[in-house]
């Protein structure tokens, strides 16, 4: 044999080459469509209707969070065979002034099942409403207002699984 021998076998080659650089490119833009259209069709995407007004009213809404964090108030959230009730405490463990709570129901996913009830006062200052609650996990607002003025402003998450409505 001499030292210039030709053989017959190709080896790897520029077609190999593409072939390799296709299914790579293939495969990951496969993987993100099929990831893109997980995340379009299980999520709406939507946290803010408005994503510029929101980030301009943000530092209001931080103090205003501030001032309600030191004024002693709290609140406590119940949910028992369809009746919400919720109960509104000053520093000194004293019914708060209130006179409008709203709750705003709304799913960790989607908005096809919030709603937004408002409770009535009750004589012993606790506020209250009759409404059927779906079984499952719940991210429950609560504003409570006096003459207009937010009083308390919390947002609780809730899982309702096993409650009888």
């Amino acid at each position: 044999m001499s030292e210039h021998q030709i053989t017959n076998g190709k080896g790897f080659t520029g077609r190999h080459m593409l072939f390799i650089m296709l299914s790579f490119f293939g495969i990951i833009i496969s993987v993100n469509m099929t990831m893109a259209w997980y995340a379009s069709s299980s999520w709406s995407g939507l946290v803010v209707k408005n994503a510029y007004v929101a980030s301009q009213e943000f530092n209001k809404k931080a103090q205003a969070m501030r001032a309600m964090a030191t004024s002693g108030v709290s609140g406590e959230f119940a949910l028992q065979d369809g009746l919400i009730v919720y109960g509104l405490r000053d520093r000194g463990g004293s019914p708060a002034a209130a006179d409008e709570v709203t709750a705003h129901f709304r799913r960790p996913v989607g908005d096809q099942e919030d709603f937004v009830i408002r409770l009535r006062k009750r004589p012993d200052g606790h506020f209250e409403a009759r409404h059927r609650v779906l079984s499952g996990d719940w991210i429950v607002e609560v504003i409570s207002k006096n003459e207009g003025v937010t009083v308390m402003h919390e947002a609780l998450r809730i899982n309702t699984a096993g409650f009888v409505q």
